[in-house]
């Protein structure tokens, strides 16, 4: 039987979670208001499971305890009513089995402590495991980071749970989502990706819960929605930052329920697995009031974070020659190489583009070569000038990264932005999803026409 230490020094709280374990089938163990008094409790009870409140009396507070638990390969589930940013960060980075937003349901923590000791156990698993590549093909890298991600796909791939994947643009997001779904019980089913970004703000709700013929003027037939395409498979909801609000309760109670509300019919139940990704960070956006705190920590159940391309340069030569080998092959060309001297530009150069920018720059190589040797790139210029760009050499936040990525793009373009020629294009993004970058990171497309 489990056991499940609950530290919260609000009583009347700790109780309630008691009482809800208990009639579970739970062992619970004798409930700590501190930390120092959790610590006893631990060494003498050996709880599978801590429910862990963040404020708690005394000097030491919840993330504390979460390091300590950590370090002893004990699972924990965070306890929190608090949107702050800071707290927000400090959680994550002790890599909790999930979070549970007060006030909760009953049925909420039971849910969450089922996921979280089904994750451990395969994570303890997954450790003791070797990989295997040929479920993981498609994504290429021998680095560290890479080895994490790969380990956290495997881990998660055979569950129902949420998965948040979380990177700069162009890492390879919708990637990772697809081989979590190849890999699952559910590779037969559906994988239906959403760009909620540009998803018309009159027709959301449509768009993903679909609706009956004449639900509303204009509505001439029935539709089906994304989720219910996805029925017993999967849904990708990238850029999941830019829901809209009031999408993102109807969102929580698809996450809840599991059912939608088909406008201008009845509630369906649907088995849906939802995998979502931000190149945004969320915890600001939850701080500024623009994500919801409780879709936020339903959906960091199993976060994956990509590392960007300047982070992973073990991976980099890999990468270039499996796109330079593809692109030979599409344009009928002889294998190209790179020169040492490219090879040597490419590690000290930032990547803003990332994975895509590196597949991008090896496709328009092999297209200008003559000889099946390059032995010169063309970068975006990085030098510090009016356009606001900082050089290659400086420290850059992502945000800054990305912003310095897309004026260089648009100094290229004249300030295009869609058609043939135009930045949308050559970044492989679409024209809106652009321009909502764009206005995120206070770019104006006049600066550069």
């Amino acid at each position: 039987m489990n056991k499940i230490l609950i530290v919260e020094d609000q009583f009347i709280e700790a109780n309630s979670l008691r009482i809800c374990l208990s009639k579970a089938g739970y062992a619970v163990c004798p409930i700590a208001a501190s930390v120092d008094e959790a610590l006893k409790i631990k060494t003498k009870e050996h709880p599978n499971l801590v429910l862990l409140d963040i404020r708690l009396q005394g000097k030491l507070n919840g993330i504390d305890l979460a390091k300590i638990l950590r370090s002893e390969n004990i699972a924990f589930i965070f306890l929190s009513a608090n949107s702050s940013k800071e707290i927000l960060n400090a959680a994550k980075a002790t890599r909790p089995y999930g979070f549970l937003v007060k006030p909760f349901r009953n049925k909420d923590v039971l849910v969450a402590i089922e996921v979280a000791l089904y994750l451990h156990q395969q994570n303890q698993e997954a450790i003791l495991s070797k990989s295997d590549d040929a479920d993981l093909k498609e994504i290429i890298g021998i680095s560290p980071k890479m080895n994490a991600v790969l380990n956290n796909i495997k881990i998660v791939s055979n569950s129902s749970i949420s998965v948040l994947i979380t990177g700069e643009s162009g890492t390879g997001k919708e990637l990772v989502a697809q081989a979590i779904h190849r890999i699952s019980a559910r590779r037969s089913k559906p994988f239906i990706v959403v760009n909620c970004a540009t998803l018309p703000a009159n027709l959301v709700e449509s768009e993903l819960f679909g609706h009956e013929k004449g639900a509303f003027t204009g509505a001439n037939e029935k539709r089906t929605g994304k989720f219910e395409q996805a029925n017993e498979g999967t849904v990708f909801l990238d850029e999941i930052g830019e829901l809209p609000q009031d999408m993102q309760v109807k969102l929580l109670r698809v996450l809840q329920e599991q059912e939608i509300d088909v406008i201008g019919g009845k509630k369906r139940k649907i088995d849906v697995r939802i995998i979502a990704a931000t190149n945004s960070n969320l915890e600001d956006e939850v701080a500024a009031g623009r994500f919801r705190l409780d879709l936020y920590y339903r959906l960091f159940v199993f976060p994956i974070m990509l590392p960007p391309l300047r982070e992973r340069k073990e991976d980099l030569v890999l990468l270039a020659n499996h796109f330079l080998a593809f692109y030979s092959q599409k344009e009928k060309k002889p294998v190209v190489k790179l020169t040492d001297q490219v090879i040597q530009t490419m590690l000290n150069y930032p990547w803003p583009g990332n994975i895509r920018e590196l597949e991008n720059l090896m496709a328009r190589s092999v297209l200008l070569t003559t000889n099946g040797i390059i032995t010169d790139l063309h970068f975006p210029s990085f030098q510090k000038n009016s356009s606001g760009i900082l050089p290659a050499t400086e420290t850059r936040t992502i945000e800054e990264n990305e912003r310095a990525y897309i004026v260089s793009i648009l100094i290229k373009c004249n300030g295009k932005l869609q058609g043939a020629g135009g930045a949308a294009e050559m970044m492989d993004m679409n024209v809106s999803t652009l321009r909502s970058r764009m206005k995120k990171l206070g770019i104006e497309k006049t600066k550069y026409a």
